[in-house]
């Protein structure tokens, strides 16, 4: 098959909100050379809060202190502060971060996982390739069902893609911290086929794949065994990691996954 390792324009918006355009930081040259991604005024907005994470040599101290900004900046415990008004037939006052982040692992199919694939598109222009169903173009019903699902998550809800952004920016914030030496992260998949994802070509050993915009992937190679016949292995550059577990500790069972944002990919496939 011959390379094409160029982002489709399907699979990309024009517009986003953050320092590199989608057919840059999509691209498997991003992948290979990858620079760091600052989604536009998150830093400077909350600027008090890293000053804060700066002083706290623990990392369990910094979780700490990020939730409970997270709780109070956001009003998450007073709803009524941020303007919902008590009663209604449909109370999302509930739908924080948190729930966002188990809704994923959970199903990243599921109502919360298209809000988060939502949330990706929007800040960094990279459009799903599957919800309930492969998406290639803007015309597919699976697309538009996507986005009935991901605007009935946001509906009547507490600035949640701008508590997604702090997250993202908070997860960054760490992993400089813990893995200040590498741009990269070696990361695995388990899958069934290769064939369930959109092949652009290969190279040498690696298969050039065009993953979906938001993707789990785990840092133990056996953990990744569970989830398929075969294991894809690949290099995440840091700044593509959204969320892992053990950002937050106690969220989630397990300390080994991540949610990775997609783009073109150069994989290696390992047979179990």
């Amino acid at each position: 098959m011959p390379l094409n390792p160029t982002l489709p324009v399907t699979a990309r918006q024009p517009i986003n909100r953050c320092n590199l355009p989608a057919v840059i930081l999509g691209s498997l040259t991003f992948q290979r050379h990858p620079t760091a991604l600052f989604i536009d005024g998150v830093r400077e907005l909350h600027s008090d809060l890293f000053r804060r994470l700066d002083r706290e040599a623990e990392r369990e101290a910094r979780a700490t202190l990020f939730k409970d900004y997270m709780v109070v900046h956001f009003r998450l415990e007073h709803p009524e502060d941020a303007g919902l008004t008590p009663g209604q037939r449909v109370n999302r006052g509930k739908a924080d971060y948190l729930r966002l982040i188990r809704g994923w692992a959970f199903d990243p199919d599921s109502r919360e996982g298209a809000v988060l694939k939502g949330w990706v598109e929007s800040r960094f222009g990279l459009v799903p390739r599957y919800h309930r169903g492969p998406i290639r173009t803007p015309g597919d019903p699976t697309f538009f069902a996507y986005q009935e699902l991901r605007t009935t998550g946001l509906y009547n809800t507490n600035a949640l893609e701008a508590q997604l952004d702090l997250l993202y920016t908070y997860a960054q914030y760490e992993l400089e911290h813990a893995v200040a030496d590498r741009d990269h992260l070696p990361l695995y998949r388990g899958i069934n086929r290769l064939g369930e994802h959109e092949l652009l070509g290969q190279e040498g050993a690696e298969q050039i794949v065009l993953l979906n915009n938001l993707n789990s992937f785990t840092d133990n190679r056996q953990r990744a065994d569970e989830f398929g016949d075969q294991i894809l292995e690949t290099r995440v550059p840091r700044s593509k990691v959204f969320f892992y577990n053990r950002l937050l500790p106690g969220l989630l069972k397990g300390e080994d996954e991540y949610a990775v944002i997609g783009g073109v990919y150069g994989v290696r496939l390992a047979v179990i």
